[in-house]
């Protein structure tokens, strides 16, 4: 069973509506509606750890940042008619709990990257984790200066090594946490709202992989037209 098909009933959508992006415990709505099932009312908490781990721990690179909020968005929406399908907290009071958890996250890397220096990025490439991530990220701040903090929340991957890319250039703390509150304020709160007005439209329910996969190509875009970018100038180099 799919992620999707096991939201069918809460959307009164049919199984054949509900195909699945991606690998299963990657997918937005699996996550949170494995964190319905196993903590209930509590699934915000779920939620908020795996935003913490995205934009703090480079480890957590790897997961869903802008579907799990418009997703979390729906799911809210959906608690409000029917609890036991959907998240059974009120959107003004989940919507400033991943914002907190954005910018604790943030915080985090940051403080790792001022702890441990450079040489946390001094490692071997593996089926995870590689240099390439680093590189673009250094190369998104350089261009960005601090606002880079700012845009990098709306950028997969950048959004996660940005905050300890900045510790490690020991960027003042006090212009870290200006750009950082923007960003988290403008991700956190713009897409989880989006979910939660969007999700109550029946086109939205009948269409909500191809919502998501928007969301996901939207979200990478950026970095498909800076690595483009890249490919066209070592050519031009080069000839």
């Amino acid at each position: 069973m799919t992620a999707l098909t096991a939201l069918a009933p809460a959307l009164n959508l049919p199984a054949a509506h509900a195909p699945m992006l991606g690998p299963e415990w990657l997918d937005a709505t699996f996550i949170i509606k494995a964190f319905v099932g196993w903590i209930g009312p509590w699934a915000i908490v779920g939620v908020m750890l795996v935003i913490f781990a995205e934009t703090g721990l480079l480890i957590g690179f790897f997961l869903p940042g802008d579907s799990l909020l418009f997703t979390l968005g729906m799911f809210v929406a959906i608690g409000e008619t029917s609890p036991a399908d959907g998240v059974p907290v009120p959107i003004w009071v989940a919507a400033p709990l991943v914002w907190l958890a954005a910018i604790a996250g943030n915080q985090t890397g940051y403080l790792i990257g001022r702890k441990a220096g450079p040489a946390i990025f001094n490692k071997p490439d593996s089926r995870l984790f590689k240099q390439e991530y680093v590189d673009r990220t250094s190369d998104f701040f350089e261009r960005h200066g601090g606002k880079a903090v700012t845009l990098a929340q709306f950028v997969p991957i950048v959004r996660t090594f940005t905050p300890v890319i900045a510790g490690v250039g020991r960027m003042h703390y006090r212009h870290f946490i200006t750009f950082n509150i923007l960003g988290a304020t403008l991700w956190a709160f713009g897409i989880t709202w989006l979910g939660y007005f969007l999700g109550t439209i029946k086109w939205i329910q009948d269409n909500i992989d191809a919502m998501i996969l928007g969301i996901v190509f939207v979200s990478v875009a950026p970095m498909l037209v800076s690595a483009i970018a890249n490919f066209l100038k070592s050519r031009r180099q080069k000839s």
